[in-house]
């Protein structure tokens, strides 16, 4: 019998099923011959349309999805994995392992909170839904953690037949990446997930882009330019003029990585005298002490991604001592009854849940206070709204005064402003394509152009459910 010459494999079909047009809800599906592959798979957040797709089931039957892909440990990036599994997926999850593990932390505080809002509307009636239910539980979690399978840095791993991935540092969070896929048919598809910076001060910059036939391509800060020097300098003089005048500085921070870049510059003003010795740091956030501890791991560790200089010092660099940890409610709740001005740096980072909601209702209503906005504000978050001038705030079912100080520091983002990200892609021969995503439309729209402009690239901001090949 004759051999029949094997079949040619088609082109990779990729399928934007969220982070287009908004910051959060990051999914991505590549679909070949013989592999659908989930890169990414997050929640969507902030403004209540958005919030709404969460609930809207997707377009394809995630028993038929073979494997995910998980850039890092954020909401926006990993928090619908666990509703994917519940929907049926049953494949593995290939991360880092400190992805693996501060995602564990991220995913059972989300079914929490999402237990807790449930019971909340059921009590209070304020559901369209009867009874509310949670987007997924604690056991839909366990499912999904059982199903991670770490990946160090720099290793191909085959992960369908035929199709390869390795993770390269991104530079973003402990154990971020952005991805490289080798398709089944010898195409190639890079996605930037969230894109570190260069002068991350504890992390190495991400590793340099190498090039791909489609690259996704984050565009958080696609019109911004981050005025590090200045920022910093911005942030200590919030805190002078606060503490002169008796007043308290709250600092929303997102619980991973985020708080860890804000210790780290509170101790090196505690250092320098301008954080004087006797104002106390709460960091009042128990997934943000949990991180810290994984942080503190990775300095034990000496894990390569840490900037050698900030290994040499140990866990020094995220310790402006007196730090004190926040660790119960009854804790959180007698800060209430500190007479000193203070620092306080709770969760969440864009004011939406957490213990800084309850800090803020006490705070806002006094101008001796400062609320210092130390990144990302993404629209529909009362951190968005203090930065764009809101004098009041709707919380717990009425409204507050906005009368302390806001300080936006955008600077202190671990996101690449839209020039570190043209020196990431400039060294790199072209993709065929650069897809925008993860960005606001001015921002990815601003990007798209300057990609245009300054490499000649052809990038474009792609539709959400919009379905291209790759090629």
């Amino acid at each position: 019998m004759d051999h029949q010459p094997a079949p040619t494999p088609r082109p990779g079909l990729l399928t934007f099923l969220g982070g287009v047009g908004t910051v959060t809800g990051s999914k991505f599906l590549v679909e070949t011959d013989h592999a659908r592959v989930m890169i990414d798979c997050g929640l969507f957040q902030g403004l209540a349309e958005l919030r709404r797709r969460n609930r809207r089931p997707l377009p394809l039957d995630p028993a038929d999805v073979h494997c995910a892909v998980l850039t890092h440990a954020h909401l926006d990036h990993c928090g619908y994995l666990p509703k994917l599994v519940s929907d049926g997926f049953r494949g593995p999850v290939f991360t880092t392992p400190y992805t693996a593990r501060i995602a564990e932390l991220i995913l059972r505080d989300s079914a929490h909170l999402l237990r807790e809002d449930a019971e909340h509307a059921n009590r209070h009636g304020w559901s369209e839904h009867r009874p509310a239910l949670p987007l997924y539980t604690e056991d839909d979690v366990e499912r999904t953690l059982a199903r991670f399978v770490p990946v160090p840095h720099g290793e191909d791993v085959e992960i369908t037949d035929g199709t390869v991935l390795r993770l390269h540092p991104a530079g973003h969070i402990l154990g971020s990446s952005w991805v490289h896929l080798t398709l089944e048919d010898g195409h190639t598809l890079a996605a930037s997930g969230d894109l570190g910076r260069p002068v991350h001060p504890l992390l190495n910059p991400p590793d340099p882009f190498t090039g791909a036939d489609a690259l996704l391509l984050e565009s958080t800060y696609g019109s911004r330019r981050h005025e590090e020097a200045a920022a910093r300098e911005r942030f200590a003089r919030a805190l002078e003029r606060t503490l002169a005048r008796g007043g308290t500085v709250v600092i929303p921070s997102f619980a991973v990585d985020r708080t860890e870049v804000v210790l780290h510059q509170l101790a090196e003003l505690r250092r320098t005298g301008r954080l004087p010795a006797g104002v106390p740091v709460y960091v009042d956030s128990p997934m943000a002490l949990a991180t810290l501890r994984i942080y503190q791991d990775a300095f034990a560790d000496r894990a390569p991604e840490l900037r050698p200089e900030v290994l040499a010092r140990g866990g020094a660099a995220i310790s402006p001592e007196p730090f004190q940890p926040v660790r119960s409610l009854q804790e959180s709740l007698a800060l209430e009854d500190s007479p000193l001005p203070a620092v306080l740096v709770s969760a969440s980072g864009m004011a939406t849940g957490g213990r800084v909601v309850h800090h803020l209702h006490r705070l806002l209503p006094d101008p001796r206070n400062t609320v210092v906005v130390v990144g990302y504000a993404a629209e529909g978050t009362r951190a968005r709204d203090l930065v764009d001038g809101a004098r009041v705030l709707k919380m717990y079912g009425g409204y507050v005064p906005v009368r302390a100080e806001i300080v936006d520091v955008p600077a202190f983002s671990a996101h690449a402003d839209a020039g570190e990200t043209v020196d990431w892609l400039r060294p790199a021969p072209p993709p065929a394509t650069t897809y925008l995503v993860h960005g606001e439309p001015e921002g990815a729209q601003a990007l798209r152009d300057r990609i245009d402009r300054e490499l000649g690239w052809t990038a474009v901001v792609p539709r959400s459910g919009e379905r291209v090949l790759v090629r």
